[in-house]
């Protein structure tokens, strides 16, 4: 099966063809980069509004991916506004310098300055939608904000997340480690065995 993914992120697209791949699915890069407005309230919301745009507009089956860093203390923040936390009026606006990833991570930072709870997870929702519906999977890994970025791979957050059972953060994984555990790749397995047991 030919798939879709809906996303402009080059890091996202490695790791959902990592986790994919192997399975037996045919990973496609969108032939155009495509912006979709994120107007839904919820990660789901928001995964099902771009694949169902990258559908229509190319006409493949679309997989979307919504994912992002809830942290307790924080309410939920970053939450479904992960990628543009640093814009935020919450907490202040962060001013950016370099890319958009080291403004949230040092906002993430500052806010979290001097306090003792600094649990957080990773949520994922994916979708993949073709011939006017739609399936979809979550996935979460749980674990604490670290006080300063370590490693120098993944993307987003990942210098800053260390996962529950680990002393290293999610950038210091090799990719492999990474995919087993992490919110996407738990959410893209579910999604792929609905898909199996669908025969699809």
């Amino acid at each position: 099966m030919k798939i879709l993914v809906a996303t402009t992120n080059p890091g996202k697209l490695r790791e959902i063809e990592r986790i994919l791949s192997p399975l037996g699915y045919e990973v496609v890069e969108p032939p155009e980069k495509m912006e979709v407005e994120e107007t839904g309230s919820t990660f789901l919301e928001n995964a099902y509004l771009k694949a169902r745009a990258y559908h229509d507009r190319f006409g493949l089956p679309a997989l979307a991916d919504d994912s992002g860093l809830v942290v307790e203390v924080l309410g939920g923040y970053p939450g479904v506004f992960s990628s543009r936390f640093y814009s935020l009026e919450f907490g202040g606006r962060e001013e950016l310098r370099g890319s958009t990833d080291e403004a949230n991570v040092r906002k993430l930072l500052r806010l979290l300055e001097g306090r003792e709870n600094r649990e957080a997870k990773f949520v994922a929702f994916v979708v993949l939608y073709f011939q006017d519906r739609g399936l979809f999977a979550s996935g979460e890994c749980r674990g604490e904000i670290v006080d300063s970025p370590r490693g120098s791979g993944g993307f987003g957050y990942d210098p800053v997340f260390k996962p529950e059972g680990y002393d290293r953060t999610m950038a210091e994984l090799e990719p492999e480690e990474k995919d087993r555990i992490s919110h996407r790749g738990r959410a893209l397995r579910k999604l792929a065995d609905l898909l199996g047991r669908c025969n699809l």
